[in-house]
Parts: C-alpha cells; structure tokens; sequence
C-alpha cells in the first residue's frame, strides 16, 4: 500500500482526531530519527519518513474500516442450521497501544446464529478492522464480540485471541517465548460452560 495525497480518510475510531498533513508527519518521523542518535539526512534514512507514513497508513487502516458495513450483508437460508459456526487461527497483526510495537498472533470466532448467517470472510474482515488499529489486547477481544452481537444478534458469541507482544519479548523483560490469551464470551457461551468447552476442544485449546 502507498500512500496517497489525494485521499483524506475518515477517522471511524472512538475520540479519533483529525490526521495532520503528511508532511508534519513525517517532520516527525525525522525527529523521531534524530532522537533516536541518527542522522535523518543521511543517505539510507532521507526517503525513511515516507515509508514509514506508508506503512502507517497499512498497519492502522482499520481506523478506515466500519464492522458494521463489513457484516451488514447477512443471509436468512440457513435450513435450520442452529450449532455453532467457528474460524480458526485468524491471523492478528496488530500494534500495542503502549509502544506501537507488534502484537501478533491468531483469532479464534465462534457464534450461534438465530435466523441468519454472514458471509465467514466478513468475520475475518472484523478481525482485521480492530487489529489494524492501536490496541490493547483484552479491548480487541471485546470489540470484536461486541461487534458481532450487534449486527448479527446471535445466541451467542465466543471468541478467543492468542498472541506474543514484542513490547515484552524485545524490550522490557525481554521474554519472546510468553504469549496472551483473551476471551469474550456471550449470551450462551457465557451461560453455558459446556458449550464454552466445546468451543475449546474445535479450535484445539482445551
């Protein structure tokens, strides 16, 4: 993805302000060079602002994306289908609110349909537009719960989150072997501790 100074995107986050230009932010891409003991005008760096706006704008483009468009276009047809419907190892790449360092690792979803489904790749894509956004690990989870309740009114949610930070594997105490896990559990799920170990066992972490 590279950047593109015709568009002027919309921020859909909660408190979200309006982007500075990309020349102020890349003004601060060079400050942050400096601060870091280099010099940003040297050779390797001089272009080393834009790239990095670019990737910004492909790391945090979940701040353009709206969950609720994403699962608007749900189907009715389902022949009495009424068990749960499950992804597995949804791949999460996201960014710790606390340093802007990487968090990656794996989604697991899981919801009990009442008179209608979606299309699964959307539960994907709702995966995708809480991750590529700065986070904490335990308010993604619950976004994208929230976010799936809302717009499909299931029976039921579940959904479960496995990954490694780099603030703590890189820095800090320096421990790249430790990862976190979250839940969400609703309706259902949170009332029923059979159907949340049965949701274990399918995605293999029971």
């Amino acid at each position: 993805m590279t950047y593109d100074p015709t568009k002027k995107p919309v921020l859909k986050a909660v408190d979200a302000t309006p982007r500075p230009s990309p020349e102020a932010a890349m003004e601060a891409v060079r400050t942050l060079i400096a601060w870091a003991g280099d010099n940003p005008d040297r050779e390797g760096l001089k272009d080393t602002p834009k790239r990095v706006i670019n990737a910004y704008r492909e790391w945090f483009r979940g701040y353009d994306m709206d969950p609720e468009a994403e699962l608007s276009r749900t189907f009715e047809d389902v022949s009495g289908y009424d068990d749960m419907v499950i992804l597995r190892e949804i791949d999460v790449e996201s960014h710790c609110e606390h340093h802007i360092a990487p968090f990656l690792g794996k989604a697991y979803v899981a919801y009990m349909p009442t008179d209608r489904v979606v299309g699964i790749s959307k539960l994907v894509k709702v995966v995708e537009v809480f991750a590529k956004r700065l986070q904490t690990q335990e308010t993604m989870t619950a976004q994208i719960a929230d976010a799936i309740d809302s717009a499909l009114k299931p029976r039921g949610s579940a959904v479960m989150i496995d990954a490694v930070h780099q603030c703590m594997s890189t820095r800090g105490v320096h421990h790249p072997d430790v990862s976190t896990i979250t839940t969400q559990f609703t309706g259902e799920f949170k009332t029923n501790p059979a159907l949340q170990d049965r949701f274990l066992k399918l995605i293999g972490k029971s």
